[in-house]
């Protein structure tokens, strides 16, 4: 007997403190290996889970992109010609495009003509707005100017009057909006949602040739933002 324990060496339950201690860091090794398996495992999962939802939030966006457009266009088709205006279907751009009918040269005050338009534009555009307002995080009244200012003005100096220009016209909307009578039921609203902001002439209008187009810089847009990017935002937080 003892010939074939040196022959074929002790079994497993009277190993040497070596054998036992390469089994036990190996069986630890196993143990590991098993654990980072299902942590990669629930990492995945919860990776494709927040993939979803984002894909979820994705398509939402898309079909309410659509739906607000659509609305806008069933409002406002048959007055776009009048107001030289246009809605654009990717980033629900409502702009008006004629300087003459907007403002006087240098001025913020509105002309009687554009008062005439707003006053029918916006009572009906807030009905719109209020169908979606769950998923409507901002509306921005945008001002936006050419490049040009006053003869022997620098850049910089152009470029910031035309900025206390747009934001002064941008204002200037906003508070004649808020008076409408047809909008008083609504004010608290417009206070929470709507905002006035001036771009100077951050994003001028360029021609076929690439040129500056100086009389279609000079525009109001409303824009909505959703809130789809606050939904994404939230999904990757975990909130």
């Amino acid at each position: 007997m003892s010939q074939l324990k040196r022959l074929f060496g002790k079994g497993h339950g009277g190993g040497s403190g070596d054998e036992h201690h390469w089994l036990s860091v190996s069986d630890l090794m196993a143990g590991l290996m098993m654990v980072f398996l299902f942590i990669s495992i629930a990492l995945m999962r919860h990776a494709l889970l927040e993939r979803d939802r984002i894909k979820e939030v994705a398509v939402a966006y898309q079909e309410n992109q659509v739906a607000i457009y659509d609305a806008l266009m069933d409002e406002f088709r048959d007055d776009l010609d009048a107001w030289d205006a246009n809605v654009d279907d990717e980033t629900l751009a409502f702009t008006f495009q004629s300087p003459d009918v907007l403002f006087a040269t240098g001025s913020v005050a509105l002309r009687p003509r554009f008062q005439d338009i707003l006053g029918n534009f916006f009572p009906r555009y807030l009905n719109i707005l209020l169908d979606f307002s769950d998923s409507i995080n901002e509306v921005r009244i945008e001002g936006h100017t050419s490049s040009v200012w006053a003869a022997g003005s620098t850049d910089a100096e152009a470029y910031f009057n035309n900025m206390e220009l747009s934001q002064g016209r941008t204002r200037s909307v906003l508070d004649h909006l808020y008076n409408l009578e047809r909008v008083y039921d609504h004010q608290g609203w417009v206070k929470s949602n709507i905002a006035a902001v001036g771009f100077s002439s951050s994003r001028v209008i360029l021609d076929e040739g690439g040129d500056e187009d100086p009389d279609r810089s000079r525009r109001v847009t409303f824009r909505v933002i959703t809130n789809a990017e606050t939904q994404i935002r939230q999904i990757l937080e975990g909130t």
